[in-house]
């Protein structure tokens, strides 16, 4: 019989999508639980813990509990990835 504790952290739960805005494809966990979507693709922030963007381009999606594997959170709305073999679209074409 296992008596070890686990240890495992499971994965954040990110928002559904069905409530991001239309063309903000982007969705991140900052380290302290918060969820943003984001119109533009994010990058990590200097200081390390948080995500940036355009401060036009983010917007508050959900809170949640702080997580420290908060850089591998971004996610990118399914809907909105290339399908294999077809050119993504160029940026004239994504509606602001």
């Amino acid at each position: 019989m296992n008596t070890s504790p686990d240890t495992t952290t499971p994965a954040p739960q990110a928002p559904d999508w069905s409530l991001a805005p239309a063309g903000w494809d982007w969705s991140a966990q900052d380290a302290d639980g918060r969820w943003y979507w984001y119109r533009t693709e994010p990058v990590p922030g200097i200081g390390g813990g948080v995500w940036r963007s355009n401060s036009r381009n983010q917007q508050y999606a959900a809170g949640g509990p702080p997580n420290p594997d908060w850089f591998e959170s971004l996610r990118r709305r399914p809907e909105a990835a290339p399908t294999p073999g077809k050119p993504p679209r160029p940026a004239a074409d994504i509606p602001t």
